[in-house]
């Protein structure tokens, strides 16, 4: 029974590492998604100055065209000789410099708006760069927190071999099938007085008597685990 329980303990530490092998990818893919989340932020807040910025130079274009047309027309005003065509010129000089006045009243705005964009997208990019830096460090422990998850379990693996030579054949076999019943936990559990202490329902008197003598291993009629007597286990480990 003592080389049983040796098994169990290598067979729940090597379990406990594979448990942890899978939830580490899962706990790594949460921060990828924050290091996603935090350059599609800082990539928005940058794409927003760069259309400001067309927009500006659109402004700025049109400005211009329409300067130059409001100056081609001012040279025609000299050569026209009826009243209602220069009357017309005037009407797109006018309205000319009305569409350059709203042009220019944006570009204003823009370039107010654009300074305070470029302040905060500096804020934004030292304190990503922070959290993105704090996130690199995080995927690389955890890393290696995975990679030693691996060894361990290997080296578990490898003790566990000559461990499960020196227990009984049929014992072993026992073990395996609750092993492989439950999917996880202990298979071999210690008698909590009368009790099972894997799910506390109560064995019967004769039962108790031949695990705590020694005499026979049972299991439980319950849960299926086997039993041992827990002071026993521990004189036997001691002299060990």
């Amino acid at each position: 029974m003592n080389k049983l329980l040796q098994l169990q303990e290598l067979d729940l530490r090597i379990e406990a590492f594979k448990k942890r092998e899978k939830e580490i990818p899962a706990q790594k893919k949460k921060f990828e998604i924050q290091q996603k989340r935090l350059v599609d932020e800082f990539e928005e807040r940058e794409n927003a100055c760069r259309q400001l910025t067309v927009e500006q130079r659109t402004c700025e274009s049109e400005i211009e065209q329409k300067q130059q047309q409001v100056a081609k027309y001012d040279q025609q005003l000299f050569s026209v000789k009826k009243n209602e065509e220069y009357q017309a010129l005037l009407h797109e000089i006018d309205l000319l410099k009305k569409q350059i006045a709203v042009h220019e009243e944006r570009v204003l705005t823009i370039m107010m708006k654009m300074d305070e964009m470029k302040a905060r997208l500096e804020e934004d990019k030292a304190r990503i760069q922070a959290e993105l830096a704090g996130l690199e460090r995080q995927c690389a422990a955890i890393d290696e927190e995975l990679a030693q998850a691996v060894r361990g379990r290997k080296q578990l693996e490898r003790e566990r071999l000559p461990v499960a030579q020196q227990v009984d054949e049929e014992l072993l076999a026992r073990y395996k099938r609750i092993r492989q019943s439950k999917k996880t936990g202990p298979a071999v559990v210690p008698l909590s007085g009368a009790s099972c202490s894997g799910c506390h329902m109560a064995v019967p008197p004769q039962k108790v008597n031949e695990i705590l003598a020694g005499d026979k291993i049972h299991s439980c009629a319950y849960c299926g685990r086997l039993l041992y007597n827990k002071v026993d286990a521990e004189e036997a480990s001691a002299e060990v």
